[in-house]
């Protein structure tokens, strides 16, 4: 099994009613984007949501290339994504760190007061080292939240001279997941 490239490995985990605005392990750039939606039924928009998030949907949606080992996130399973266009699509290996599928009541509706979604790792190949989260959350009051969080550098000089650009690939990305969540969401 191939190594993850930082040593902090899991700091995305973070479950309900864990706050994800702190606690990030020092030295990285970190980022986190979180987007509230309006929904007529949040709990089933949070069901929709996590299925997405789970299916790679929500990385699809946001424009990436998706090659998962498996069709759902799940601990251990590996997934190389890739942003930009033929030859200059830059391959992104990762493995899923965490997973957190949603809670259900005995009527099969989402519980309130919940966060499902996975979280991975990068493997060697990518041009960052570190850990994305992808949160579908489903507050106690029965407002979605969707959320990612981020800690990573450049996993070289390379990378790190371009560091200006990949910020700005990162931040589109992020916005782009945004975007995904809501029709996800809406599905």
């Amino acid at each position: 099994m191939r190594q993850f490239t930082y040593p902090d490995v899991g700091a995305t985990d973070r479950p309900y009613p864990e706050r994800l605005d702190g606690g990030w392990p020092e030295g990285y750039r970190r980022m986190v984007e979180s987007h509230g939606i309006e929904a007529a039924d949040p709990a089933a928009a949070f069901l929709a949501l996590v299925d997405g998030i789970l299916s790679w949907e929500l990385h699809r949606g946001a424009g990436l290339t998706m090659a998962p080992d498996a069709p759902r996130a799940a601990p251990g399973g590996e997934v190389v994504s890739g942003f930009g266009i033929g030859r200059a699509r830059i391959p992104a290996p990762c493995r899923v760190v965490w997973a957190r599928e949603a809670l259900l009541d005995g009527g099969g509706r989402a519980v309130p007061g919940q966060r499902a979604g996975f979280g991975y790792g990068t493997l060697k190949g990518h041009p960052v080292r570190g850990e994305e989260g992808f949160h579908a959350e489903l507050t106690a009051g029965g407002k979605l939240i969707f959320t990612c969080s981020a800690y990573s550098v450049p996993a070289n000089l390379l990378y790190a001279i371009g560091s200006p650009v990949t910020r700005l690939t990162q931040r589109y990305v992020l916005s782009r997941y945004g975007e995904a969540a809501r029709k996800l969401a809406a599905r």
